[in-house]
């Protein structure tokens, strides 16, 4: 029977980059875990999966590779860590090998009818239900603090909300501590706040931290504006790693592939059958495809792949010597790939990216494509043109200054903020063309870039004098200094 077994075991290694949904685990306990839905996969190294154990539903960790038991073991620990101080987990129902040795598994307690917290952030609309969470979320920590335990993977999704209860997931993540120093407990802290919403953080920052104070049993509130610093610096180094390194390279978001004369990097939710996936692919589905632009620097083209609406950008060599002086430096479709998952990954609407091909030769950087989810929708010139209800108008300017505001606290600078450069979908904005978006190092950079952002946007409306002046009221409702406004000459 245990032959058998492990004779059906399915390739766990393979599973862990692409491959079917569902397949059976056999565990040396005689026991099958019946995989339904792999949740996430962590190539080469870890599955999260949903299944069904002995007739109940859970939740199942498959460790594989060299460090499958160190990894383990550490996430085990880490559970122990939590059920040891009374913090609400899901219980841990089994911890042990795959029979056939392929894998160290754990497997959990499924919370059924519960929703993560990130889930729950971003489907709630209303600020004080939002708040309400978020300061659930800050005394959860807190207890994490008060019993020297730290989440050092410290995402929203790594709790789970049922019936008021909050609980906290990924032993994996847990470090117990001696005695937790205070700074050490505020920068895990400052982690937790960087999950928010930019203008949410703004705004909660002095009342969360009230919230943890008295968690902690504190006389004294900590400094704001130090704690602001903490939270901007490390969504700003979480933001960079994934959107100029992560996204590079074979992970859980991306298939990245290399050959003799081409790169190629997928996301995985776009890994359509029948993608193009060389230069040369791009080249005969442009010229055969709808061209939307046809210029020097660049060709833009509609193509539908697999019954998905995609745009593809090439970005053209002008010369030899243009090719020449690109050839070592990052090509511009390399910067839009980046700079759309870091929106995404910041919360901002973005036109999802697909994929990113480069022609390469001997290391050097020739023609490069960008593919990108094509948005049924107008850009911000034509919605303001044609849509007469007042109400939307309304709700559309109020949105835009807001992704100013956010841009603005986010030390991003888009580059070229023209209309058609901002699409209006249900009266919210989405921002495309990034492949001269930067995000800056230092304040005074980011708000000359900011300022240069807002002057440009407000050219666009200069012959509609009242839609004009209903942004820079909404401008000066929206930024709580108006300095960068005074700088962009908005108001004086």
């Amino acid at each position: 029977m245990e032959v058998d077994a492990i004779a059906m075991m399915p390739d766990l290694h393979v599973l862990s980059r692409s491959g079917e949904a569902a397949f059976d685990i056999a565990l040396q306990d005689s026991s099958t875990l019946q995989v339904t839905e792999v949740v996430r996969r962590v190539p080469n190294k870890r599955l999260v999966c949903r299944g069904v154990w002995h007739h109940q539903p859970v939740y199942a960790k498959l460790y594989i590779g060299r460090d499958a038991k160190r990894y383990a073991a550490r996430d085990r620990q880490g559970i122990d860590f939590l059920v040891d101080v009374h913090i609400v987990t899901p219980a841990l129902l089994y911890a042990g090998p795959a029979v056939d040795n392929s894998a160290q598994v754990l497997i959990f307690q499924s919370i059924e009818h519960s929703e993560n917290a990130e889930v729950a952030y971003l489907n709630n609309a209303d600020l004080a239900t939002r708040f309400e969470l978020a300061s659930k979320l800050v005394n959860v920590v807190a207890g994490h603090h008060n019993s020297n335990l730290l989440q050092t993977d410290l995402y929203l999704k790594n709790f789970l909300i049922k019936d008021g209860l909050i609980y906290t997931l990924d032993g994996d993540g847990i470090r117990r501590y001696t005695r937790l120093s205070r700074h050490q407990a505020l920068k895990n802290l400052s982690v937790l706040s960087s999950k928010f919403s930019v203008i949410d953080v703004e705004s909660w920052l002095p009342g969360l931290l009230k919230v943890y104070a008295e968690s902690r049993g504190w006389q004294a509130v900590p400094d704001v504006a130090s704690m602001k610093k903490l939270v901007n610096l490390h969504r700003k180094k979480v933001a960079n790693n994934y959107a100029d390194k992560k996204v590079f390279r074979t992970c859980t978001d991306v298939q990245v592939s290399r050959q003799e004369h081409s790169f190629l990097a997928i996301s995985r939710k776009f890994y359509l059958p029948n993608l193009p996936k060389t230069p040369q692919d791009c080249d005969s589905l442009i010229d055969s495809q709808l061209r939307i632009k046809s210029g020097n620097t660049c060709t833009v083209a509609l193509a539908k792949i697999d019954g998905l609406d995609v745009v593809i950008k090439r970005y053209n060599i002008k010369s030899f010597w243009h090719g020449a002086n690109r050839a070592l430096r990052q090509t511009r479709a390399a910067r839009s790939w980046a700079n759309a998952h870091r929106l995404m990954l910041l919360g901002i609407a973005t036109a999802a990216p697909i994929a990113l091909i480069e022609s390469r030769n001997f290391g050097l950087k020739g023609g490069a494509y960008f593919l990108s989810e094509y948005i049924e929708a107008p850009d911000a010139a034509e919605f303001f043109l044609k849509t007469t209800d007042n109400a939307l108008r309304a709700k559309a300017v109020a949105n835009i200054a807001n992704l100013f505001y956010q841009l603005h606290l986010l030390q991003i600078s888009h580059g070229d903020m023209k209309a058609s450069n901002i699409k209006i979908v249900n009266g919210a904005p989405l921002l495309i063309d990034l492949d001269g978006m930067q995000q800056h190092q230092f304040g005074w950079a980011a708000s000359r870039a900011h300022a240069r952002d807002l002057k440009r946007f407000m050219q666009n409306w200069q012959a509609m004098p009242a839609l004009y002046n209903a942004f820079v009221s909404a401008f000066k409702v929206m930024y709580t200094d108006h300095q960068v406004l005074r700088l962009a000459r908005i108001i004086q």
